[in-house]
């Protein structure tokens, strides 16, 4: 929990055109290499929160920083800071825009001024470690929902990002899918990315998570490590979200005896286990 911020938000208020409320007195920090999810009921500030980690739009009020300097709004400044943090939208469609897996995913490396054969061996590499390298030709109109999210993350990953923020990267994909998925961020994560995801799955949350972010009315409610994320089940009850179903069902096996003295499992494997480790004595 002692590395290095990566991002940080001091006291980001953002309004829309129109009045209303992005983000209100925002505070907070994430850390580099880490795993964070960003939590909230919808309206809370998660997706105003991720335009301003790359840029998109800027504070109101407060700043934000990226390794301790504050962000530069010049042109040049945004450019590179896009190629060190990559955003990957909810819905693929609003991210994709070329004919081909190939032409979208070499936009960005192409924008950066690329020669030709980095740009080549860029998106060759990307789409390898979304496992859509057979699809490099293919029209995007033909994917599936699911094979589209893996060629955002493609485009962003051509890139060459340190930090990689997700807006509901598992929502509308399959169990079968979203397993995929999970496994690209795995190993991505172990290669050294930093990687920050909103999600409204609170299992998800909870096993895949280093790190929690409770994001309500456009500030930050509460940040912790997933560890303590079940004592914060008054907080979550409120939101209308509930504690994760693995950590509730600990919680009534604990309460009738059948657990003492446990850790709380992080995912319904690791409860099986610990209840046959039990058993056996």
């Amino acid at each position: 929990m002692n590395s290095p911020s990566v991002l940080t938000f001091e006291g980001v208020s953002y309004r829309y055109p129109d009045g209303s409320r992005g983000l209100e007195g925002c505070s907070l920090s994430l850390r580099q290499g880490s795993r964070t999810v960003v939590l909230g009921p919808n309206g809370a500030g998660k997706t105003t929160f991720f335009l301003h980690c790359n840029g998109l739009i800027r504070p109101s009020a407060g700043r934000v920083l990226m390794g301790g300097v504050p962000l530069d709004y010049g042109r040049a400044a945004l450019c590179q800071l896009r190629s060190r943090v990559g955003l990957v939208f909810q819905n693929p469609d609003a991210q994709l825009f070329s004919a081909s897996v190939r032409e979208d995913v070499s936009f960005g490396p192409v924008n950066l001024g690329l020669d030709r054969s980095t740009v080549k061996a860029r998106v060759e590499e990307a789409l390898e470690a979304v496992g859509m390298a057979a699809f490099a030709d293919k029209p995007v109109h033909n994917l599936s929902y699911g094979q589209k999210k893996r060629v955002c993350i493609a485009g962003v990953l051509a890139m060459r990002p340190s930090v990689m923020i997700l807006d509901e990267p598992t929502a509308g994909l399959d169990v079968r899918m979203q397993q995929d998925l999970l496994a690209v961020l795995e190993r991505l994560h172990a290669e050294g990315m930093t990687i920050v995801m909103a999600t409204h799955d609170m299992d998800l949350a909870y096993a895949w998570a280093e790190e929690v972010c409770i994001l309500d009315q456009g500030a930050l409610a509460t940040q912790c490590p997933v560890e303590a994320f079940p004592d914060q089940a008054e907080l979550l009850e409120r939101l209308g979200f509930g504690i994760p179903h693995v950590a509730r069902l600990h919680r009534q096996l604990a309460a009738r005896g059948v657990l003492m003295g446990s850790d709380v499992p992080r995912d319904f494997e690791g409860l099986s286990r610990l209840l046959e480790e039990m058993s056996a004595f």
